[in-house]
């Protein structure tokens, strides 16, 4: 061998040693959020973590807008497509109104799936439901029920006009409450997922009708405002605030009657199950088609409908004998 060619493989030989093992570079996962600042969404990140953690070479980016629109939402789709991330998964504001820039992240390589609050199918690969919607319908308003044997007047306190997930479940609950004696569905209004406005709607709710009986309101946010315009109102025991809150947030009102039951899936499962998912289609070990099942680490495996979509779990109910037992978790 020439002195040359002799000098050639020192020289390699000394940058490989030099520069050491490649280290390689961790799987961003983008969890973007309807608004920050929002306990659900909060307790979905810890989940996130929990999963990035279990797999070692993910990074999650926990963002979403201040505010529940979905043009905060598309400016925070385009710079995570300018961050070059590997995944979105997103809990949309309007299922509509981000397809376009959700479109433009899947044509730079970017996966991109929803969960709890859906995207059209052209903008997303699939969409993670927390639970069937059908279930979550007829859960909404047999927590009213439950407690009203004679029937009565009921009215729906909902997220944004335009939430995907609001208007599927209340569409369901409007399908069986004829299954339920007596329970007259009189009013829904929107609270758009901010404190103030929900309890402004609460309270007006409870002006119109008199006669009044429950509030239903299928968001942490619309819940733990309705419980407290109903305490603030005098009606514990005569209206009963209930739907989809969180143990941390209405422990309280349990406590104090304005609520007496209420449901939700476990948010930390949601994220987590969102999380693995994600990483599932960055390494091509899923594929998002009708039949097909993805794994999600701890929580099984979700199979996809017709729709490229599929339930996490069943919601699960709290009331005064088991909420002091989760109040501490989420």
């Amino acid at each position: 061998m020439n002195i040359l060619k002799k000098l050639a493989i020192a020289t390699i030989a000394a940058g490989v040693l030099f520069a050491g093992p490649a280290v390689a570079q961790k799987k961003k996962i983008a969890l973007v959020v309807k608004a920050l600042g929002i306990g659900f969404f909060e307790a979905a990140a810890k989940g996130a973590e929990e999963a990035a953690k279990e797999l070692g070479d993910v990074e999650i980016i926990y963002t979403g807008p201040t505010d529940t629109t979905a043009e905060g939402q598309i400016e925070v789709i385009n710079s995570l497509i300018a961050q070059n991330v590997d995944a979105i998964a997103i809990s949309a504001n309007d299922k509509d109104a981000l397809v376009p820039a959700l479109k433009k992240a899947m044509k730079r390589g970017i996966k991109v799936i929803s969960w709890d609050s859906g995207v059209a199918p052209e903008g997303r690969q699939m969409h993670l439901n927390p639970s069937s919607n059908p279930l979550i319908g007829n859960m909404i308003v047999k927590l009213a029920a439950d407690h009203l044997p004679e029937g009565g007047e009921v009215a729906v306190l909902s997220a944004s006009a335009t939430a995907t997930n609001q208007n599927i479940w209340i569409e369901e609950m409007n399908k069986v409450v004829s299954n339920y004696k007596g329970i007259e569905v009189v009013a829904t209004v929107y609270g758009d997922d901010l404190a103030d406005k929900s309890y402004r709607e609460a309270k007006g709710l409870m002006e119109k009708y008199p006669n009044l009986k429950a509030i239903i309101a299928p968001t942490t946010v619309g819940i733990l405002a309705a419980a407290q315009a109903v305490t603030d109102a005098g009606k514990i025991g005569k209206i009963n605030a209930t739907g989809l809150g969180l143990p941390s947030e209405l422990a309280a009102h349990v406590k104090s009657g304005a609520t007496k039951s209420f449901a939700i899936w476990n948010p930390i499962d949601l994220g987590y199950s969102a999380t693995m998912i994600a990483n599932s289609l960055i390494e091509g070990k899923a594929e998002t088609k009708p039949g097909a099942e993805i794994p999600m680490g701890r929580m099984g495996n979700v199979k996809l409908d017709e729709n490229n979509e599929g339930a996490m779990s069943d919601p699960f109910v709290y009331d005064s004998s088991n909420v002091e037992d989760f109040k501490d978790i989420f």
